[in-house]
């Protein structure tokens, strides 16, 4: 199981690292309902991962692996995933802000300080497993860890660590916001500015990164 788990770690990584639900979060963080809604957007961010690993494990789970490692479709799957990463890096890079330009926001941000929290779950749902990159991301974490020979607990087990450490980017703001009290607005403040900034160089790079490390494993399988 721990290679499943060293296996899926950067894709938790490049799920953790993103920049535009971890500034929806702290946007909720100043509302009148920021100790609700914080934590609802927490759990809401899980949910939305755990369904992507319940179809995707689920799927492949008879034909993930064999002894000599994953499966046919399980490369090409991987393959195919790399390849979108890269191409979702090479457009992240292209819409980077250059220098003097400030970064836009989406525009159903400007209405976060109306969340209710079902809102704010149903929207940390859909940003964690239909957002593409957070999408191709949790699919490939699954899949790699379809890709094992592991029994389906031990999958499950490996991808709750995917999921725990794809969710410290949202949840930090949040304990930010509950442990340091007076301080805390100041911090998240500037952590909103220099994410929201830099959010498309972060994605291109950790796109790039992830998609690489998929293709090459993948087109070495299929050739072998």
């Amino acid at each position: 199981m721990g290679e499943a788990i060293g296996q899926v770690l950067p894709m938790a990584v490049g799920v953790a690292l993103s920049p535009l639900p971890i500034i929806a979060v702290i946007l909720m963080l100043v509302t009148r309902q920021a100790r609700v809604n914080g934590p609802m957007f927490v759990i809401g961010w899980l949910l939305g991962l755990a369904v992507i690993g319940v179809i995707v494990i689920g799927i492949l789970g008879g034909v993930g692996g064999n002894a000599g490692g994953p499966s046919t479709p399980v490369l090409w799957l991987e393959l195919v995933l790399g390849v979108l990463l890269l191409l979702v890096a090479a457009r992240q890079f292209k819409g980077r802000p250059h220098d003097g330009q400030t970064a836009p926001t989406p525009p159903w941000m400007g209405a976060i300080d109306t969340f209710t929290p079902v809102k704010a779950l149903g929207a940390a749902a859909l940003l964690s497993g239909l957002n593409p990159k957070n999408l191709l991301l949790g699919v490939a974490a699954a899949t790699s860890i379809a890709g094992t020979n592991l029994p389906t607990g031990q999958q499950a087990v490996a991808y709750l660590v995917f999921e725990l450490i794809a969710t410290i980017g949202v949840a930090t703001p949040v304990v930010i916001y509950f442990a340091l009290g007076d301080r805390a607005p100041a911090i998240l403040q500037r952590m909103k500015g220099w994410m929201g900034q830099n959010n498309a160089v972060i994605m291109a790079v950790l796109c790039l990164i992830i998609g690489v490390k998929l293709i090459g494993p993948a087109l070495a399988g299929l050739t072998t």
